[in-house]
């Protein structure tokens, strides 16, 4: 999964707009919106922000891992045995 559609699908699975979800991680609504789109790539910083804001690993943003959580992950690890 692309980031473009993790972000759209975290914002709309907590019930948020884009307005929202702009305000918190301080940048125009425009913005977020481009974002979404793939249209402008998100900067480190608003990753972080938004990893923070939805309190998930920015690699489950960026479409690194398909865990949504640090925590999750080392759970799953510990149980296959891969510490």
């Amino acid at each position: 999964m692309l980031y473009t559609e993790r972000i759209k699908a975290l914002r709309s699975d907590h019930d948020l707009n884009q307005t929202q979800v702009a305000r918190a991680i301080h940048v125009a609504q425009t913005t977020y919106s481009d974002y979404e789109k793939g249209k402008v790539r998100i900067p480190v910083e608003c990753l972080i922000q938004l990893a923070k804001f939805y309190d998930v690993d920015m690699n489950y943003i960026t479409g690194v891992s398909d865990t949504l959580s640090t925590e999750e992950r080392r759970m799953t690890m510990s149980m296959s045995g891969r510490e």
